[in-house]
Parts: structure tokens; sequence; C-alpha cells
């Protein structure tokens, strides 16, 4: 059905975020990268020793390129195996996913610091190899030899045999079969590749760090790709990376191959060879409700929004996706659902977000707590707490007056408000400027006491919980994965943080603050006697001092004292203290 786009003038920016790929997304994606889809245009040439057919894409850029590796460099190679001439191997480091370029996630330092293994069956020997051959029975002979430069080992009685373009796998019998020829009975055989030949790359084109790499003749493109910085995700091609040798190309290398499908072949380097990465091809975006929110590279032209959500994978609750295009200075966006986007092509530089358009038809909740009906609840969208309520089974003991709601966003909400705030206790810690050696000692200290204090807080887990207000609280709108917490009549009174023994006692409606802690060994040395924050069953907080009489399942929680003499890290470390123990009910220590 041909549908007409509605056209508006809108300008936009689009956040991305890596996920991981689903199987049949990535089934789908391999099939359009192998044909019409993503990836580059395919042409059959052949190819000498390496393997027959291969597919080539567009020619790369052009420029001078280095050749073959002069005999001195070939010699310098060998006594760096897995060096490169310039070091760029850089530790595991998360990449920033926002504006990413699918493929931009294989270059992190994991393939430069690894070498190709010498038990892979398909790597074809070389020139330089060593062979390792053992001979027992009538005749016994055991050395280690070097692949000469044309191509044989020279075993005794027996003479050259050629190894050179064998694979790993079929050495064994090809040694195995000259000898044989003139032992033919009562002497074993025994042939392995023990190392392989070191080499030395040229990496060019679109990489972050050209240059001349070292390692093994078995090491992959990726490994020498990593060594280099990896593909320039701003200018460099991930679906056009050429191998070259004497100028001649011998394999062209889409990434999308491996990304999608597991699929690299394997190839043979030897001293000089030429690794370049074309210039990027066209691109498109594509994030919203949606698993795989990347910026892609395609070089079709008849790629379609159909091809597009396949290998995005949009979410269950997709419904439809605007398409934006730059026209001129302008840009244009169009509106479909997802079934009428399926034929709707594709052009370079297009940014789709997909949407989801409908409200949910029902959410469902749990309930948790003194409640004997049901753990779960399915309520219709927009459904309130005063819906729900009539359903309830509360037991007998059950306080449903201190009923609370424990929700995810609320927990993300805070737990982003302590990170803010400890990114700013960093920054003050930081920021000041000593003008004493005493005052530089002491800002050391607090530097230290900052440093390990925000270790801690960063992995503390905040509890999402609502304190609802009493006389308004039926008319809180439920959402989704919602948790109703209906709290027992208890006669438990809960101390913790800076006493000499935590733990529950027993409510007496005469004891003060002040008693609970006596009974709870009395503070530690550490402890804020003036300022105790009280928490109550339904998750209200206040800060009380050692006279106040608390209430039947309140909760004490004395602070640590502030170990600085800097008032503004003084007052930002208890600020963060008293956000943890109000949204993760945790007293961390100083």
């Amino acid at each position: 059905m041909n549908m007409k786009p509605r056209s508006i003038v809108i300008a936009t920016s689009l956040a991305m975020a890596a996920t991981s790929m689903s199987a049949t997304a990535a089934s789908s994606y391999a099939d359009q990268i192998s044909g019409s889809g993503f990836g580059t245009s395919n042409n059959n040439m052949s190819q000498s020793q390496n393997q027959s057919n291969i597919n080539v894409s567009t020619q790369a850029f052009a420029g001078a390129v280095p050749g073959q590796a002069t005999t001195q460099e070939a010699v310098n190679a060998a006594s760096l195996p897995s060096q490169s001439v310039i070091n760029t191997t850089r530790p595991y480091q998360d990449i920033k996913t926002q504006d990413m370029m699918f493929g931009e996630q294989l270059f992190r330092g994991a393939f430069s610091t690894t070498s190709g293994s010498t038990f892979n069956d398909s790597y074809v020997i070389n020139p330089g190899d060593n062979v390792q051959v053992r001979m027992w029975g009538a005749y016994q002979y055991a050395a280690t030899m070097t692949v000469d430069p044309q191509g044989n080992i020279f075993l005794p009685n027996v003479g050259p045999v050629r190894v050179s373009g064998v694979q790993n796998g079929s050495l064994q019998n090809v040694v195995k079969s000259a000898v044989s020829r003139i032992y033919r009975s009562n002497v074993g055989v025994y042939a392995s590749l023990e190392q392989a030949q070191p080499v030395k790359v040229f990496v060019t084109g679109f990489v972050k760090q050209p240059g001349y790499y070292g390692g093994l003749a078995a090491d992959s493109v990726l490994s020498y790709l990593d060594r280099a910085g990896g593909v320039d995700p701003t200018r460099g091609s991930y679906i056009d990376i050429q191998i070259k040798r004497n100028g001649q190309m011998l394999q062209q290398v889409n990434l999308y191959d491996f990304l999608l499908a597991g699929k690299l072949q394997a190839f043979s380097f030897r001293d000089g060879d030429v690794i370049t990465v074309a210039p990027q091809k066209k691109t498109f975006v594509v994030s919203g409700q949606v698993q795989n929110e990347y910026t892609f590279e395609f070089d079709v032209n008849d790629l379609t929004i159909g091809d597009v959500l396949q290998v995005s994978n949009p979410a269950a609750n997709a419904t439809n996706v605007s398409i934006t295009r730059s026209a001129g200075r302008a840009q244009t966006a169009e509106y479909y659902s997802l079934s009428e986007a399926q034929n709707v092509p594709v052009y370079n530089g297009d940014q789709m977000v997909v949407t989801s358009d409908r409200y949910a038809g029902t959410i469902a909740v749990q309930v948790k707590g003194a409640h004997t009906g049901n753990g779960a609840m399915v309520v219709p969208y927009g459904a309130r707490l005063k819906d729900i309520v009539p359903q309830l089974q509360p037991s007998p003991l059950a306080k449903l007056t201190h009923l609370t709601i424990y929700r995810e966003s609320v927990a993300e909400q805070q737990k982003r408000m302590i990170n803010e705030s400890l990114d700013r206790l960093e920054e003050l810690t930081l920021a000041t400027q000593s003008t004493t050696r005493e005052e530089a000692a002491l800002r050391q200290d607090d530097a230290a006491l900052v440093k390990q204090f925000v270790a801690k807080a960063r992995n503390v887990q905040t509890d999402g919980q609502i304190v609802v207000v009493p006389n308004s609280w039926q008319d809180i709108i439920l959402q989704q994965g919602d948790i109703i917490e209906i709290p027992a009549q208890t006669s438990v009174i809960t101390v913790n943080g800076q006493v000499r023994a935590q733990g529950a006692l027993t409510f007496n409606p005469d004891y003060t603050v002040g008693d609970y802690v006596a009974n709870s060994g009395g503070f530690s040395d550490n402890a804020d006697t003036k300022d105790i924050l009280i928490i109550h069953q339904n998750g209200a907080s206040q800060v009380v001092n050692t006279a106040y009489r608390i209430q039947q399942g309140d909760e004490i929680m004395v602070l640590p004292k502030v170990k600085t003499k800097r008032v503004e890290i003084a007052r930002g470390l208890s600020q963060i203290v008293y956000q943890l123990a109000i949204a993760a009910k945790v007293v961390l220590d100083l």
C-alpha cells in the first residue's frame, strides 16, 4: 500500500545507546549484508594461495600506500613478535554509547593484546613459520625447522618437503606422505606447527593511529586494527576494509559479517602486507523503542525501513517510526506506522526514531507484606491506589494506613541525585587551592576521606520508596511494576548505625531514643549524638534528639560524625549520608 507521508520541518537530536543484538535480528542482518541489504556490493575475483573466491567491494580511496617491507624491516619484525612500532595497547574501557557507530564496540584493546593461535587448523603455513617434526621406529629424528623462503622444510634422507600454502590441519598428512615415500613401514611421523612467523603489517586509511605494527602471521585483521586504535568511527568504514599485498587486494573484510553472524575469513599475513580502511559509506541512525540504538553504515541503494527494523529489533510496544531527513538547510520528518513503513526507502543521513504511541491496556503491580490475597494484581492503565484498595486482603495485624509504594523510576531518580551530590563533592574537594603547607596536608586528608567515601557510596542501591502522605494517598496513580507493601503491627524497634550493638529491641512506651541507644550499648566513638534520624513504618523520616519518644515500628538510625574541619566538605558529606539513609536505609560509615 502506498501511503503519503505527513511532512513537517523539525530539528532533532538522537540519543544512541548500545545493547545486545538478538539472534533473530543478527541472522536477518547477516542475510541482508550478504545480499542486497546492508554492507557493500560484491564482485568475484581470483586469489592465489589464500583463497580462490572472495567478495570485493568498492575500491579504496586513492593514495600512496607502502607495498612490501624491506629485508631489514623483516629482520626487525622477528625481534618484535607481538609489539607494534607505535605502542597503542590500551586497557579495557567502556565506550560511551551516545551516538555510537555500530562496530565501534569492537575496538577497546581486547584484540590488540592477543595473538593468533597455532592450533588454528585453517591457518596457512608461510615461509618463516617453525614446524616441529619427530620420527621414530626404524629411523629416529627430532627437530624444529623454519620454513625456508622457497616454502620447504628439509628432512634427512627424505629431502625438501613443501609445506608453504598448506593448511595447519593438513600439515601432518603432508609430511607423513613425504616420509612414507622413503620409509614405507616401521617409521612413525609427527608434525605440528610450533610458532607462526613474526610479521609487521602496515595499517593505514581511516584508523585512529596509522602505522607499522608487529604481530604474528596468524593474527586476525581485528588484532592489527585494534593495535592501530581501531576504525575511526567518524570517518572510517566498517564494511570496506581491504588487505593488500604488493599492491594487489587479496581480501575485503566486512566487519558487520563478524558482528552479526560471527564470520571472519582466515588470512595468513606476510611482512609488508597493507590493511587499508576505506572512507565511511552511507549512514543512518535508529533510536527510540528499539533494542539496538546505533548509527549504522551501508552501501546499497535499495535499503528499506523494513531492513532497518530487522536489525534494530523494535520493542514489543513499538507502533510507529518517524524519519528525519535533511532537505537543504531544513529537515523534513515523515511519520508511519511500522506496517506502513516496511517498503519506505532509507537514504544517507536518515535519522529514525521508533516510538510507542498507544497507551498500555493494563499494568501489573505487586502486593507484599501483611496481605493474604494474591501477590500480583492486573489493573487498567491509569488506575489509582484507591481503585485497588477494596481488592486488598490485609492480614489482622496489617496497618493499612502505613501502606507504602516502591517504584523503579523513583529508585533511579534517587540514585541519580546521589551521584550528582557525589560529583559535586569530588569537584569541591579537588577545586580548592592550598596556600600553606599545613593547609595542603589537611586538604590531602580530606581528599583521601572523600575518595574512600565516594567509592562506597556509589555502590549503594536505592530502594525507590514513596512516602505516602495521609489523606491523599489513595489518589496516587499506579505504574507498571509498582510494589505495594502493607506493613504489619510490630512491637520491635530497630537500632542501626553508630551504636555499639546494632539490633532490635522490644517497644516500651516510656522509652526515649536515648533509652534505646543506651540499651544498644550506647553511642560509638564516631556517632553524631545530636541529630538522630528516625524512619517511621510508612517511610516518613525526621531528625530528633535523644529525648524523643518514638512510635511502634520506628527505626532509629544513628549517623556518623564528619571528620573534617572544612565546613563545605562536612556539609556535603552530611547531606549524602542523610540521602543514603533515607533512600537506601543504609548508614554509611565515614
